[in-house]
């Protein structure tokens, strides 16, 4: 009987093809079943087959007994002989064969090659709520819903016809009472080979037992929230689905969120209490999901994905404004305070928000983007919601893709350093330059150091690159003075990050380098951010203070930007201050702006100051006549700009060397 058919009828064959609930068959030319199997909770198969055994022998017995009788003749001896040996031994064995058919629990049909029903025993009646005659020159498929699916229905004609020998599959019918059973339906050939045995066993118990343990093993145990196991097969089912032709928006959205310091109440109050809040926390996902479903439509799946980690997915989303209230309602709803048994806690939440059409989204690359968003939001601060951005994504991946590369680069060579000259204010002569790094990367070009030393500080790399960088300049430094004996050499000034000073031995490396090169330490000069130098305590003071007794010297690059706590000039062993460039622009008059006085007197007041601590000054960004002179007239010692040069080449500067006043 169909499972769509209500209190009707045995229903009549259907057309292959129509809409009807997918047919598992357990044979080896259809597809496997679709729930899950667990051999604690199916019925043992050679039981079954021993009652199909003992089914098909009396099938075969009422089949050559119900077959027609040809008119009377009297047959040779010897043909008689052997039909008569053939039939049973006599009537009473035949009503025995009859009667343990129809008392058989297992319900059972005779159907003919034409998949009419022949005889039908009383389980099966019971089962479709009639009497086993009017089951009778039914047809078979109707009754079990075998042609309802395509598959189903050739496999079972196939049987019929004699070119297969088993035909076994799992359906939904409707009991006579009106509740639903789950029924195994196998087909065999009769041994005489023109009728098929068709057997329906109730397996509707094992079907509870399994939709329970897929219950279990999709749902989260602390919230009873689908996990994540779950979450994506109902993900990846919506990617697949063609929503979109059934008068959906063929749109998907995803709210990815993390609850903001959740381990501290784990670590502070217990796992008890934590397990509290999540529970709470998944209610109020729920309720903040059901009004947007209620509201703008579209369905919506609230999953725990694991630890503070939950996920609402909203098929069918109606664009990035639908997903954007959704994270607005989360939000307001967690920042809500929690009343757990006593304990009043507040909790905020970092959710990433991806939206986009579903054809061509893998679950995969929306989960990758849910999770760089939430990563976004969480870097902005946190307790706020971030929505995906293509490019800033292109950055990240690009940012990825110099930092998996960034290591063997060195090792390959595709490193370079140029050269900007620091030149002194009064007469114009080269005194320095400062080396600057270049990135020669055979993908994205010639890249400046702005777009790899913070990633290179970020993996520890900067100390393989920084001490390349150190030995290549001290080395070009070197040659410039051999190669120009008769003029003042040239010092090379040298970046250096903070992390060098921690993960490596700066001092060690640097008189290794100065001895191999055969540098002099006074014509070094190692260059730290404001913020890296001041406060600095313990091994970094220590570094700093051997190399300057080594003769090396010591700037502060970027001064006046960060932390400028003056105590510490005269505490440090810091010999030179560059001027930031911030305060330097102000003092242009060429483009019709006029000059920041307060830049000029902050200028004036830190040359001062350092000359009165006997540190000389460096302004950097010098990049006009005008602002060159009045550098000078202040006090200012060197300028560096693009006044005097831009970052140039070894062999530019030594055409610089010994020349005064430098051509600007």
């Amino acid at each position: 009987m169909s499972g769509n058919t209500k209190g009707r009828g045995p229903a009549a064959v259907a057309a292959p093809g129509s809409t009807h609930p997918p047919v598992t068959e357990r044979d080896a030319s259809t597809a496997p079943s679709t729930a899950p199997s667990s051999a604690s909770v199916t019925a043992p198969d050679a039981a079954r087959d021993l009652a199909a055994s003992l089914a098909r022998d009396l099938a075969t017995t009422m089949a050559r007994d119900l077959a027609p009788t040809a008119p009377t003749a009297v047959p040779a001896a010897p043909a008689a002989a052997a039909e008569s040996a053939e039939r049973p031994a006599s009537a009473s064995q035949l009503a025995d064969y009859r009667a343990a058919f129809n008392a058989a629990q297992l319900a059972m049909a005779l159907v003919d090659h034409e998949g009419l029903v022949v005889t039908a025993n009383d389980a099966l009646a019971a089962l479709l709520g009639t009497e086993p005659a009017a089951l009778c020159r039914q047809p078979a498929a109707g009754l079990v819903d075998l042609a309802t699916d395509g598959r189903t229905w050739q496999a079972y004609r196939e049987v019929l016809r004699g070119r297969r020998s088993r035909f076994r599959c799992t359906r939904r019918l409707k009991h006579a009472d009106g509740h639903p059973v789950w029924a195994e339906v196998t087909v065999v050939p009769a041994p005489d080979g023109r009728r098929v045995l068709l057997s329906v066993a109730d397996i509707s118990d094992r079907r509870e037992l399994q939709a329970r343990l897929r219950h279990l093993q999709m749902h989260d145990p602390v919230t009873r929230l689908p996990n994540r196991t779950l979450f994506f097969e109902r993900l990846s089912a919506a990617l697949d689905s063609s929503s979109y032709e059934h008068g959906g928006t063929g749109r998907i959205g995803l709210c990815y969120l993390d609850l903001d310091g959740f381990k501290a109440v784990n670590d502070t109050l217990g796992h008890r209490v934590g397990d509290r809040l999540l529970t709470a926390v998944a209610g109020r996902l729920t309720e903040c999901a059901e009004g947007d479903g209620r509201t703008r439509g579209g369905s919506h799946l609230v999953a725990r994905l694991g630890g503070d980690e939950f996920a609402i997915l909203v098929e069918d989303s109606t664009g990035t404004e639908q997903l954007a209230d959704l994270a607005r309602s989360v939000l307001a709803a967690l920042q809500q305070p929690f009343d757990l048994s006593g304990q009043r806690l507040s909790v905020s939440a970092s959710i990433g928000v991806v939206e986009r059409a579903a054809d061509g989204t893998s679950a995969t690359g929306l989960m990758q983007d849910a999770d760089t968003t939430l990563y976004w939001a969480k870097a902005d601060g946190k307790a706020r919601w971030t929505l995906f951005d293509p490019e800033r994504n292109a950055h990240r991946m690009t940012r990825q893709a110099l930092s998996s590369t960034l290591r063997p680069a060195v090792e390959r060579g595709e490193f370079s350093l140029e050269y900007q000259p620091l030149v002194c204010m009064a007469d114009g002569a080269v005194r320095g330059v400062e080396a600057l790094v270049r990135w020669n990367h055979p993908q994205f070009g010639t890249l400046a150091p702005n777009r790899f030393i913070g990633i290179a500080e970020e993996d520890g790399s900067i100390v393989q690159l920084g001490r390349w960088i150190l030995r290549t300049a001290c080395r070009q430094a070197r040659q410039w003075q051999t190669d120009h004996p008769a003029d003042t050499p040239i010092f090379v000034s040298v970046n250096v990050a903070v992390r060098q000073v921690w993960d490596s031995d700066l001092v060690a490396d640097v008189a290794g380098i100065l001895a191999e090169t055969g540098l002099a330490p006074h014509l070094l000069q190692l260059e730290l951010t404001e913020s890296a130098v001041m406060g600095s305590a313990g091994r970094p003071l220590q570094a700093l203070q051997a190399l300057s007794d080594m003769g090396v010297r010591i700037a502060i690059d970027d001064f006046g930007t960060g932390y400028s706590n003056l105590a510490y000039l005269s505490r440090l062993p810091v010999s030179v201050l560059k001027l930031d460039g911030s305060f330097v622009r102000g003092f242009r008059y060429d483009d019709g702006t006029h000059p920041n006085p307060a830049d000029e007197t902050i200028v004036e007041a830190m040359v001062q100051l350092a000359h009165r601590l006997g540190l000389t000054v460096t302004a950097e960004c010098v990049e006009t006549a005008g602002q060159a002179e009045r550098l000078r007239r202040i006090g200012c010692d060197t300028g560096q700009g693009w006044l005097y040069s831009r970052a140039v080449a070894p062999d530019r500067i030594a055409g610089m060397i010994g020349v005064s006043p430098l051509a600007v």
